[in-house]
């Protein structure tokens, strides 16, 4: 059986390799593209950067490592589902004995899941996050690396995020999309103590996980339920703020529209909807990494979202105040620099106006 010393060791060379392919390579591979296009010539195009890059060796290697330190963190001798396979009957015991304890979660066992979902091993995790009944653990580990250069403060963007809903007013009550295993519900949690908040997502080891970490601290405010964003099953108008955070990118686009639809007939007139995604891109060279990066990392709906029309899909959905702005993921991240690789975090907000205009009386 692996030795945990042995385990820990292994993930954090695969980590500290990921902070060289998120800085040292990065910034080698876009001064070799600056010096290809010449001062000023930067292509506007992800066929035109296509044509630049994709011969360079360097190219060559940072999408190599960047596919397969993401393997290896969840196969292979020392990766995360190997670790939790050998301590399985440990982990197995403390999920089920907290989740019979934890009053907040609804599981559904007739949930249907789509194809999509279970065909494709989402992040290089094998057997997706549904699969295994330690999927939710398997998940969690693997995400405290996804954004290496935060570090310790990965749970700030969350945090950010809440607080920049806060911004906006104090909702009333939350519908969390596509939660997981509640790191994204938990700062609403506490950021919002008298809202109403629910949960929803398809993952019943994830769910289970997140049922797991609120027990602790148990709040009549919470509910976790397995079910699906494009039909949640609850009433209309039940909530005043919808939102998710990276859901939109792991849907199709005809999911996605469906998603929109459901936060509006859920949605109270007035009522706001926020999600956090992958949108906004300073140049077509970002986009053309991200594009890659979607490949590599077994997530086939990157690029369609990041090539809708989000606004004018909004509209049609009935939406208005349509706002579409980039996101800081942590203090002074610098929106248009090319220090260190990072995810295109925007924030995609709109609402649900208070009452349709009248239409007109034909004459």
């Amino acid at each position: 059986m692996m030795d945990q010393r042995s385990f820990s060791a292994a993930q954090r060379f695969l980590l500290s390799s990921k902070r060289y392919w998120t800085t040292t390579l990065y910034r080698e591979l876009c001064e070799e593209y600056r010096a290809r296009c010449g001062p000023g010539r930067e292509p506007k195009s992800v066929t035109q950067v296509a044509e630049i890059v994709e011969d360079l060796t360097l190219y060559r290697y940072f999408a190599w490592l960047e596919r397969h330190l993401q393997r290896m963190k969840y196969s292979g001798r020392y990766g995360l589902v190997r670790y939790y396979d050998q301590h399985r009957d440990q982990y197995a015991a403390t999920l089920e004995a907290d989740t019979k304890a934890a009053p907040m979660l609804e599981l559904n066992p007739n949930l249907k899941l789509p194809s999509y979902y279970t065909s494709v091993d989402i992040h290089c995790h094998p057997g997706g996050v549904w699969s295994d009944e330690l999927a939710g653990f398997v998940y969690e580990h693997g995400a405290r690396t996804t954004t290496p250069l935060l570090g310790r403060a990965h749970e700030d963007l969350h945090t950010r995020f809440a607080d920049h809903i806060a911004t906006q007013g104090t909702p009333d009550s939350i519908l969390d999309m596509g939660c997981g295993f509640g790191k994204s519900t938990r700062p609403f949690v506490a950021r919002f103590g008298d809202a109403q908040i629910e949960g929803v997502d398809r993952s019943e080891p994830c769910l289970r996980v997140a049922a797991q970490h609120a027990h602790d601290r148990t709040a009549n405010n919470l509910q976790y339920r397995q079910r699906n964003a494009e039909e949640s099953g609850y009433d209309d108008a039940s909530f005043d703020l919808v939102t998710s955070t990276m859901l939109l990118h792991e849907l199709p686009v005809k999911d996605m529209n469906a998603v929109f639809e459901e936060a509006y007939r859920v949605l109270e007139p007035g009522g706001r909807m926020v999600h956090l995604d992958f949108y906004h891109f300073p140049d077509a060279f970002a986009r053309f990494l991200h594009y890659g990066h979607g490949r590599r990392n077994n997530e086939p709906f990157m690029q369609p979202l990041a090539e809708l029309d989000l606004p004018r899909t909004l509209r049609k959905k009935g939406f208005a105040n349509i706002e579409i702005a980039p996101f800081r993921e942590s203090e002074g991240v610098d929106l248009d620099a090319r220090e260190a690789w990072r995810f295109p975090w925007t924030v995609i907000s709109a609402t649900k106006p208070k009452q349709r205009k009248a239409a007109r009386l034909r004459q």
